[in-house]
């Protein structure tokens, strides 16, 4: 029975490690992004909701920021890992933030 007890103790850890908020540097990445077929929520905790639909094709992802690579991030749990390329990195135009994450134009709708 401790034997359980330490591998649930040990779940716990590692899974609190991998919850990490977004970095202050990064805090322009947080919101709700939209885009022709595309949807990407990142929340100020860490945890990020991506969709994407192209033709009959959908992916959605709900994990965390494991980390940032530049101004890219990459998303998932252990070795199932995603990674988002950000060409143009969270920016105003006109009055309004967005970014280009996989060669989409994003808006952020919900800062």
């Amino acid at each position: 029975m401790k034997i359980n007890h330490l591998i649930l103790i040990g779940s716990l850890v590692v899974l609190s490690a991998c919850t990490r908020p977004i970095p202050e540097s990064k805090s322009d990445y947080v919101g709700e992004w939209r885009g022709t077929e595309m949807s990407l929520q990142i929340y100020q905790d860490g945890k990020v909701a991506y969709e994407r639909s192209e033709g009959r094709t959908s992916v959605s992802i709900d994990a965390r920021v494991k980390e940032f690579v530049g101004d890219d991030f990459v998303v998932g749990v252990w070795i199932f890992t995603t990674n988002f390329d950000v060409s143009v990195p969270p920016e105003q135009v006109d009055g309004t933030w967005q970014m280009v994450v996989d060669g989409v134009r994003l808006t952020r709708v919900d800062p």
